[in-house]
């Protein structure tokens, strides 16, 4: 019950349905009774013609009466049976109290019509009627089948109503789920959204009722996707204006080195030329990001995943024999997809490039892909400690490093990966390349789109 009354405080669809529900059952309550109190009235109608049609028969037709003894009659039925006599007669009647013996003790001084009154101990309905040949007679019936007879007719009025009342509740219902449907709908494809995915909801197919709570919402996207492409750009001309002086530091680095210096000059001067490395990647790789994470279209061509893994392999095979690492392609068989070149290189670098680093001396990363159906899987296999599944989940956030990790690094790879990953419609999935001892890290592309 507590949670009826909670889904009733905050389902508008429930309150509608149940208001509608109560203003049906009252409408078919008091519909009911009005034709439940019609339907009586004409069954009592129907049942005093059928006295005066008796009255006027006995009339028209000229008829003696003849009043039958005390024994029954075949096919004689008491109750329901239609009592015709002369009103005078009613001085002679033979059981006063006995309203099975002819003739009754009706009043002689009824008044010609209708009248309802108690006669041997029974209610009768009773028709007083002076013919052509200037006798009274009355007809009268018990009222006691007469009502039972028009109660069971009025019943029978109702049954239409006791049908058609759950009927029209549940078309009622069915009417409100789908008159809510579109709201359903809006939220299904909202909720599907990537979280790039800023650009307006089509207002146009839904109710007028719902329009301008999408036109704040549409307003309001608009709002984040300009506070997001700000900061991008943030993002981006800073990186580019550190990218000139950290350069400058690089070359004023380079010619320090070949200065003759005291050893321990020297010995300084081996981490600060490691850090402004470092810094120049993270300008890079900033730079990288912001462009990943923008909206901007870009051209897309038929690529070779193999031609990729060449370009890739050839720019960390430097970075890979400083740790001889055995890095390689495993598939032999070459796929062709529909995406933007360059996109596709970042992503498989950063993914390559974070296995090498990851990955430790002696080790091996391999790249493959294969068709799945109608899909593309990319895969990035190496031979590191790989990354446990509490992590998972977090290692895709920006500056984020694994705890214990001892390599440099900005924590951005895999961020740029999902950002690109996001925009072009892929899927990206980690796991371990050996599943029996979860060593390894395996990161897994599907590309459903583009596929050639």
């Amino acid at each position: 019950m507590d949670g009826f009354k909670k889904r009733l405080s905050d389902s508008v669809q429930v309150r509608l349905s149940v208001a509608l529900a109560l203003a049906i059952l009252l409408v078919a309550a008091l519909a009911g009774m009005f034709a439940f109190v019609s339907a009586l009235g004409e069954a009592h109608e129907m049942q005093d013609d059928t006295l005066r049609q008796v009255a006027v028969l006995f009339d028209r037709q000229q008829m003696t009466l003849n009043y039958p003894a005390a024994d029954k009659i075949a096919g004689d039925d008491e109750e329901s049976r239609v009592i015709v006599q002369y009103l005078s007669d009613s001085s002679r009647a033979i059981g006063a109290n006995d309203d099975n013996l002819l003739p009754l003790p009706f009043p002689t001084t009824l008044p010609d019509g209708l009248s309802t009154l108690n006669i041997a101990g029974e209610e009768f309905r009773a028709l007083v009627r002076t013919i052509a040949r200037g006798e009274r007679i009355v007809v009268a019936q018990e009222t006691g089948v007469r009502d039972k007879e028009a109660r069971e007719s009025a019943l029978r009025s109702l049954l239409p109503f006791l049908i058609l009342f759950p009927v029209l509740l549940l078309v009622v219902g069915d009417l409100v789920r789908k008159l809510f449907r579109p709201i359903a709908t809006l939220s299904d494809e909202i909720d599907r959204r990537d979280q790039q995915a800023l650009h307006p909801i089509n207002e146009h197919r839904l109710p007028t009722e719902i329009r301008p709570f999408v036109v704040a919402i549409n307003r309001l996207l608009a709002r984040v996707a300009q506070a997001m492409e700000t900061q991008r750009r943030f993002i981006a001309d800073a990186a580019h204006e550190l990218r000139s002086p950290m350069t400058a530091l690089s070359l004023q680095a380079e010619r320090l080195k070949a200065t003759p210096m005291p050893e321990q000059a020297v010995e300084r001067l081996l981490p600060l030329s490691q850090g402004i490395e470092r810094s120049r990647k993270l300008i890079d790789q900033l730079l990288a990001l912001a462009a990943a994470q923008s909206n901007s279209e870009r051209p897309q061509t038929k690529v070779s995943v193999h031609a990729i893994y060449r370009r890739v392999l050839e720019d960390l095979l430097p970075l890979a024999e400083c740790k001889d690492i055995d890095i390689g392609v495993e598939s032999t068989e070459d796929v062709h997809v529909v995406i933007n070149e360059m996109d596709l290189l970042i992503l498989v670098r950063n993914l390559a490039d974070n296995a090498i680093r990851y990955t430790p001396g002696g080790g091996r990363v391999d790249l493959s892909v294969e068709r799945v159906q109608d899909s593309v899987i990319l895969q990035v296999r190496d031979s590191g400690p790989g990354i446990t599944n509490d992590e998972q989940g977090r290692v895709f956030d920006p500056f984020y490093r694994s705890v214990g990790t001892e390599q440099a690094g900005s924590g951005l790879g895999l961020s740029i990966v999902r950002a690109i990953a996001e925009r072009t419609g892929a899927r990206v999935s980690l796991g371990f390349t050996d599943e029996v001892t979860r060593r390894g890290l395996c990161v897994s592309i599907e590309l459903k789109k583009g596929l050639c």
